[in-house]
């Protein structure tokens, strides 16, 4: 089985990036519990068959539709070691939780948060966020809505976040039992990023018509163009305003890394919260998301509670508290800090840092290769690894369908599913400004310029093979 998977890894490239279920193999699925046991030879053997070839290829360096990273066979052994271990790291005394409380200092010093600080590895930057909006409530309404929820605080709390932000901030506004519509969405400049006038009049208009607010969300990395909002200014205004400052650095964060990136990360070292993945850029197989707060003091009282099986002690098992389960709602965890742990040091942060450079680097060689391109169009600046751009479409071509001005964005969705059914790369969509993008996220260490390459000239032959039958039917 090892085996096979270092073939998989390595022989990556002979694969396509995705390819369709057949029906056969899909319907397979459904099968009934079985009961009686089967040889794990052949159990293998079905993995390879039905499993294997149709997952959604974010190993192959081909895949660039979703900020996913590739993984690596280090990170593959180190989960295969952590699950033979099998630990649970919600609590107790064992050496497991002084590897995760090792990478939690890794971060500290690597964001400049103070020593008192505290994190802690979730599922992803969702749940991270979550983690970040439930103590920036406690920070605003105090322990008691624990017990008295939101309900009772007689308070119209509201929230700020770019209009760019990630779904997973008004979700987890939801959770919390504020609602989506105490989050404000701000409007962003030419370049992406939240407007700050636009954040100051609406914390002031909110507050001149009897809302509260507690919390601005900073991005690092936008989900659909990668932009950075300037954190160094946002923690300006949260600081004059009273307000937590929560910074979703789902992939972005983890530019500090890389010395040609960090510097637009300035104010990130400010925040109160921070969110990011080290599934992402840090290519640690999933999942491995983390969370960092400055006060952990606030942070435990937020999610600490005294149950009788969960007894702390000087001695024994049931010594080093404070435990995991105090800062988030897991009590169930699995060892994700092992993954890490083992690509920091195996890899180094040096590398991994370059690794990241690279990717950013190979963002701008696309820039410059759509632009170079007549039949291509850039649709959005290229900040860090994103690309969002698209097919050109004549407006005499445009004028020729019945579907008008909307042809432009129906071809360019057409020409991301042909190739992603081709198999040759695995681009997405989005829409930035009320037009289709195809949208290339360059995240995989393993990714190249020839990569690239292959991308566009499949944008550019389904682009013109489409148009050519328009024309021949027209």
């Amino acid at each position: 089985m090892l085996d096979d998977m270092f073939d998989y890894v390595e022989n990556i490239r002979e694969r396509p990036v995705w390819q369709p279920i057949p029906d056969a193999i899909r319907n397979g699925a459904h099968g009934r519990l079985p009961h009686e046991s089967s040889d794990l030879a052949s159990v293998h053997d079905a993995f390879m068959q039905t499993i294997l070839p149709y997952s959604a290829g974010n190993v192959h360096p081909g895949f660039m539709g979703w900020v996913q990273g590739g993984g690596t066979p280090v990170g593959m052994l180190a989960e295969m070691v952590s699950a033979g271990l099998n630990a649970n790291l919600g609590g107790r005394d064992q050496m497991p939780i002084e590897i995760e409380h090792q990478v939690a200092g890794w971060m500290r010093d690597l964001f400049g948060f103070p020593k008192s600080a505290t994190g802690i590895f979730v599922t992803g930057t969702s749940m991270a966020n979550l983690v970040g909006v439930l103590v920036a409530r406690t920070a605003a309404c105090g322990i008691a809505v624990r017990r008295t929820g939101v309900n009772l605080q007689e308070r119209r709390l509201v929230s700020y976040a770019s209009a760019g932000a990630h779904s997973s901030i008004s979700q987890a506004l939801e959770i919390a039992g504020l609602g989506s519509d105490s989050l404000r969405l701000v409007p962003t400049n030419d370049r992406f990023e939240m407007d700050l006038c636009t954040l100051e009049r609406l914390i002031e208009e909110d507050r001149r018509a009897g809302f509260e607010p507690f919390l601005i969300l900073g991005t690092a990395g936008s989900v659909d163009v990668g932009a950075i909002d300037d954190l160094a200014a946002i923690a300006d205004v949260a600081a004059r305003e009273h307000l937590w400052f929560h910074v979703d650095g789902a992939f972005g964060a983890l530019g500090m890394l890389a010395p040609e990136i960090a510097p637009r990360l300035t104010g990130i070292e400010r925040a109160d919260s921070l969110a990011f993945d080290f599934h992402k850029w840090g290519q640690v197989p999933y999942d491995a998301g983390f969370v960092l707060v400055r006060d952990g003091a606030l942070h435990r009282r937020t999610f600490a509670s005294s149950s009788a099986y969960l007894t702390r002690a000087n001695r024994a098992m049931n010594a080093g508290s404070p435990w995991p389960c105090d800062f988030g709602p897991d009590l169930s965890r699995s060892f994700r800090a092992l993954k890490t742990w083992f690509t920091f040091m195996v890899y180094g942060s040096d590398r991994i840092g370059a690794a990241i450079a690279r990717t950013c680097s190979l963002a701008q060689y696309m820039k410059q290769e759509i632009e170079a391109n007549s039949e291509l169009e850039l649709l959005a600046p290229v900040a860090l690894n994103i690309v969002c751009f698209r097919f050109q479409i004549d407006d005499r071509v445009e004028a020729m369908s019945s579907q008008g001005a909307s042809y432009s964005d129906a071809v360019n969705a057409e020409i991301c599913a042909l190739i992603q059914e081709s198999g040759i790369a695995a681009p997405s969509t989005t829409i930035i400004r009320g037009r289709l993008a195809i949208r290339a996220a360059i995240v995989n260490h393993r990714t190249a310029s020839e990569d690239v390459d292959a991308l566009l000239a499949a944008v550019v032959q389904f682009g013109r093979s489409r148009v050519a039958l328009l024309r021949k039917t027209s």
